[in-house]
């Protein structure tokens, strides 16, 4: 079976292409400087009264799932989101894929800037350089994915240094044990156990249940992907979890704020 994950990687690093120039840190740092702080997506992890925080993913497509709210708009479904208690929201800026774009995230932060109260953001995406950081720096996110399987260390390197530069965090995505120990090399503060398998889309929620007990204590533990019940967010949450991404089944749902009620419950 070809492998789902380097074909996009490999389209990504082809689309970025022609854009990509040199983004020292010291670029980021005067860009961070120079805009409004961000809400910060790790405080937002790990809520005051210990229950399980919900990132809730804006996405109208995706390759296992194929169209699964084609042309939604991404501020009435952050504002949904908002108006439901999420804690922090995950917006698809991947165009090819997934439907999404870097436009999404600008409009989104934007208005929450305009109108409070602002969640942070996660910009979803594959990203394999600086300019990448800069660009989510830029349209208001609060942090970035870094897909440890997908990535030399010298990318993790250069994607999170920048990561740090901008003020942004950083959530690294891992699905393997020898990947924590990767993340965990680097400086991960905060990790998520992706419970599908990028390279062929299976799913499996016995992953995080099977990794997250092994990662550091100190560090923050998402859940991603696969969640779609009180039943699931509970066995994350069990194995350690402080946050659960979920996408698919909010993007679907007709009452978000049922939903996240019942996944913070767990």
């Amino acid at each position: 079976m070809p492998d789902k994950l380097t074909e996009i990687m490999a389209w990504k690093r082809r689309e970025i292409a022609p854009l990509l120039r040199d983004v020292p840190d010291a670029e980021l740092a005067r860009l961070d400087a120079a805009l409004p702080r961000p809400p910060s997506f790790a405080a937002a992890l790990r809520r005051a009264d210990g229950k399980l925080a919900v990132i809730s993913e804006i996405k109208r497509r995706s390759p296992s799932a194929g169209d699964i709210k084609a042309g939604a708009s991404s501020l009435d479904q952050a504002r949904r989101y908002q108006a439901a208690g999420a804690d922090a929201l995950s917006i698809l800026t991947d165009e090819h894929f997934f439907g999404g774009t870097l436009e999404d995230l600008r409009g989104v932060t934007a208005a929450f800037a305009a109108a409070p109260p602002a969640l942070p953001c996660l910009r979803k995406d594959f990203m394999v350089h600086p300019l990448q950081v800069l660009e989510a720096r830029a349209a208001g996110a609060s942090a970035i994915l870094i897909i440890v399987r997908a990535l030399t260390d010298d990318e993790i390197t250069a994607l999170f240094s920048a990561a740090r530069a901008a003020g942004l965090d950083a959530l690294f995505e891992i699905h393997t044990e020898p990947e924590i120990a990767r993340a965990v090399a680097h400086g991960a503060g905060i990790i998520g156990v992706n419970n599908r398998d990028l390279a062929n889309f299976t799913t499996d929620l016995a992953l995080s249940e099977r990794l997250i007990p092994r990662f550091p204590r100190d560090l923050i533990a998402v859940s991603e992907s696969g969640i779609s019940t009180g039943a699931d967010a509970a066995r994350a949450r069990a194995a350690g979890a402080h946050a659960v991404l979920v996408g698919e089944a909010l993007m679907r749902a007709t009452d978000p704020a049922a939903l996240i009620g019942e996944l913070r419950r767990a």
